[in-house]
């Protein structure tokens, strides 16, 4: 269940840093006035999620067993692509996610409160309706054949530490590193990811979409039974089947070997370049109501500050 839980952790955490980016350039800048309609906008884009989430659930029951394998093996294959790009963007916007909302927020503050709310639905959106397609995938693909609610509850309990997270990154009372922890977390959603591709082709074999649901690569199912322990921990951490098919092994090596290699693959820019990013912005910040000493520091290890009673928020990345 750990990587179920990790994933909720890591999703969550992207969605929350935008939430709290948003909220404290605001009351950094003494736009309290702009909360309401930016909260609205996030209201919004947690409802379409949890609906998108919803219908996925309950809207693929209703459909034959072909036809579910079908949607369930086509919906996890785009999944996949989706949190593949959001790793991969993640990890190159990390130093300059904070200085890109800065300048949307200031465009939808001249354009009024409509602007505001879009603005808000938008950049939350994006995260929601990935991390709810994502997520029911990963948890079909780890739900054993009893219909545990463990994958769940683990991804729930994922977000809930998640929320607690990102309220004292808010109030200043958490400092991490979340350049190296989106880098670590990045990497095993990438693991996790090759499994849910491997699963998802296995749907389509099933749906008789992709032909070779016979032709298995291996079965160690009496080495390591699904009932077991281990067994069941390796499901649902890694999607681990004890006897793939040839296509599903195929295919979870081709995506897992060349997408972890660019993953951890240096970043190529330096550090200055978010630094002076931040710096910039900050600035602005500064001019347009707060004071000099709420000002923040750079993008790489600075706190942004969030009022004159002391709160900050550290959404930079080192």
């Amino acid at each position: 269940m750990f990587g179920n839980y990790l994933i909720g952790l890591r999703e969550g955490l992207e969605a929350g840093l935008v939430v709290c980016i948003l909220i404290a350039y605001l009351v950094k800048t003494d736009r309290r006035d702009a909360l309401k309609p930016v909260w609205t906008g996030i209201g919004i884009a947690v409802g379409v999620a949890l609906a998108f989430g919803c219908a996925l659930e309950f809207g693929s029951q209703e459909l034959t067993f072909e036809a579910q394998e079908l949607l369930g093996g086509s919906l996890s294959i785009v999944a996949v692509g989706l949190v593949t790009w959001m790793v991969f963007w993640m990890r190159r916007a990390a130093r300059s996610l904070r200085a890109e909302l800065h300048g949307r927020l200031d465009t939808a503050l001249r354009m009024g409160t409509g602007a505001l709310v879009a603005t808000a639905f938008l950049a939350v959106g994006r995260e929601g309706l990935e991390t709810a397609l994502f997520v029911w995938a990963s948890v079909r693909a780890a739900t054993d054949d009893a219909g545990s609610g463990g994958p769940l509850a683990a991804v729930l309990l994922g977000i809930a530490t998640a929320i607690v997270l990102c309220r004292l990154f808010y109030r200043g009372t958490l400092r991490l590193d979340l350049a190296r922890f989106f880098r670590w977390t990045g990497g095993f959603l990438v693991v996790v990811a090759a499994g849910v591709l491997a699963y998802g082709v296995h749907d389509l074999q099933e749906a008789r979409f992709l032909g070779g649901l016979a032709d298995k690569a291996f079965d160690i199912s009496t080495t390591i039974p699904p009932d077991s322990w281990y067994g069941t921990l390796l499901k649902g951490v890694f999607n681990f089947q004890p006897d793939p098919t040839v296509l599903q092994v195929t295919v979870w090596a081709l995506y897992l070997v060349p997408t972890l290699a660019l993953f951890l693959a240096p970043v190529g820019f330096g550090r200055s370049v978010g630094v002076e990013e931040q710096k910039a912005t900050d600035e602005k910040a500064g001019s347009g109501g707060g004071s000099s000493r709420d000002k923040a520091g750079d993008g790489s290890g600075g706190d942004d500050g969030a009022g004159p009673d002391g709160q900050r928020l550290r959404d930079g990345a080192r």
